[in-house]
């Protein structure tokens, strides 16, 4: 071939190139998915019986940090090797979902609220590592919202201390014009049950912003005492959301309280979907979990059921965070355009991911396609 030739054929291809890279980031750019939540420092660390004893912890228990708590964070990183992750359930999804997209980063956008504080510090350094654009409301009254993860052998004690996440303030973060206009940017939001009990106000203004521009508003319902204590504030946002996720034990809480006099899982994600919605250009896709049974999709009218991933019970290290990543998994597929049996099978991928590793953390880079 003739050095001109050459030249055109490298000019060709470079331009085909451009093209594709160009309609990628048209299609695909950041600030596209946006959460919403309770934003947590993850502190683990390998500790001893006498920590454990010190505190009053069981070796393997989730608790809510009460006063006798309060030091155990510092003594933790005092006198342990510790790791520390961005976590928080609405967090861990929108990290989940840009780990599994990986190119162009920043396309989660994650609001909260942290501490002015070193934990604080260190919460935007990891979210940053992790490719998420947080943009935290920051406030000096509470520290910064922490998740202690005290590991013995096989063992891993959670202690929660929500702090500053209760703290989320609509006025003063949401509704600034610069923040409103990431909210503006996305199409496809999620927020997690647990933020009912932070700021209802806030989730209304976003729920509402998707149903108004026809885009797509998830909600998780997160916890049975969410069903049960919040179940007022729940069926005020319920109207607008578009796709619910859940799993067995918090469907049928949810069941419970709503009355369906029923406990078969396919019959609660149909009367679920069954329930009022503003935007009648969707209608409501439910999504139920069964731990290691097939997962149920009420999707148009009728449902599916997806089985999932086999593991071997000896490769399976935490399964904290399996539902987050589930999520996340999905919404990397949902906000991409993809039929939902992708999103399942994304969602899938990366719950299986993540039971293989200890706390809400993934290697560097996804092996699916």
């Amino acid at each position: 071939m003739l050095d001109g030739e050459n030249i055109i054929v490298s000019l060709v291809k470079a331009m085909l190139s451009l093209l594709v890279l160009t309609c990628h980031l048209l299609c695909f750019s950041p600030n596209l998915l946006f959460g919403m939540g309770n934003p947590l420092l993850d502190i683990s660390a390998v500790v001893d019986k006498d920590f454990l004893d010190k505190y009053s912890l069981k070796p393997n228990d989730q608790i809510l940090a009460e006063d006798k708590h309060k030091a155990l964070f510092e003594e933790l990183v005092k006198k342990f090797k510790v790791e520390y992750h961005a976590g928080g359930a609405t967090q861990n999804s929108i990290k989940i979902a840009q780990w599994m997209i990986q190119e162009p980063h920043n396309v989660g956008t994650f609001f909260g609220c942290i501490g002015k504080d070193k934990f604080g510090d260190i919460l935007k350094e990891k979210a940053q590592e992790a490719h998420i654009d947080a943009h935290y409301y920051e406030q000096d009254e509470e520290p910064t919202g922490t998740c202690a993860a005290c590991i013995t052998g096989d063992n891993r004690s959670l202690v929660a201390n929500l702090a500053a996440a209760n703290s989320y303030m609509k006025d003063k973060h949401l509704d600034l014009e610069e923040n409103w206009k990431l909210v503006e940017k996305a199409k496809v939001y999620y927020i997690a049950g647990f933020f009912l009990t932070v700021s209802l106000e806030s989730i209304l203004k976003v729920a509402k912003h998707a149903s108004e521009n026809n885009k797509l508003f998830c909600l998780n319902l997160s916890a049975p005492f969410i069903c049960q204590f919040f179940k007022d504030s729940l069926m005020q946002v319920m109207p607008y959301v578009d796709v619910l996720f859940g799993n067995e034990t918090e469907a049928a809480a949810f069941a419970k309280e709503q009355d369906f006099e029923t406990k078969d899982i396919k019959e609660i994600a149909k009367k679920a979907q069954a329930l009022p919605k503003v935007n009648k250009k969707r209608q409501r896709i439910v999504v139920l979990t069964q731990g290691k049974d097939e997962t149920a999709i009420r999707l148009s009218d009728k449902i599916e059921a997806f089985p999932v991933l086999k593991i071997d019970p000896k490769e399976i290290v935490d399964t904290i965070g399996a539902g987050d990543a589930f999520v996340g998994g999905f919404l990397s597929e949902l906000v991409r355009d993809k039929p939902i049996d992708q999103c399942v099978k994304a969602a899938h991928y990366a719950a299986n991911v993540i039971i293989r590793q200890a706390g809400c953390t993934f290697p560097e880079k996804p092996d699916f396609n």
